[in-house]
């Protein structure tokens, strides 16, 4: 009724420790694959996050984007007249005295100013000429390229 032993030679039993099949030469992709998707994931978050500056609503012109090679000195004023040296508020008064001690590469350090589209634009003359008696001889307006 039911089964059958067989008298000897290869039984349906293997031997204990012995694979049936040889060793597997492949690399399982799978994890590998995983964690860089998780890390593209993370890098497409924290890109946008690395920004320098204060957020500050740009007027937009044709010209065309400048190479920088190194992160220059960036003054930045706000909707409300606020003023950033290198993303942290200062008070015009202390500006002069903070960018002679910020100044790397003496007075030819590129300075760039970026103002509000809203704000005065007495008040941007006013930060532009602060920066120029300090000492520093390129100051440059920083814009939003035109979108199309």
């Amino acid at each position: 009724m039911g089964m059958s032993v067989g008298a000897g030679g290869k039984s349906g039993r293997r031997r204990r420790g012995v694979p049936r099949y040889g060793a597997m030469a492949e690399i399982n992709m799978t994890p590998f694959i995983d964690v860089m998707l998780v890390l593209l994931i993370i890098f497409m978050v924290a890109a946008p996050l690395l920004a320098t500056g204060v957020p500050i609503d740009l007027p937009q012109t044709k010209a065309a984007a400048m190479n920088i090679d190194q992160k220059p000195l960036s003054v930045a004023i706000d909707e409300k007249g606020s003023i950033f040296l290198a993303d942290q508020p200062v008070a015009i008064e202390e500006l002069p005295a903070r960018l002679q001690s910020l100044a790397k590469e003496g007075f030819d350090e590129r300075i760039y100013v970026r103002g509000a589209k809203s704000v005065n634009y007495g008040r941007v003359a006013e930060v532009m000429s602060i920066i120029t008696t300090a000492g520093y001889k390129k100051v440059a307006l920083v814009t939003e390229q035109e979108r199309k």
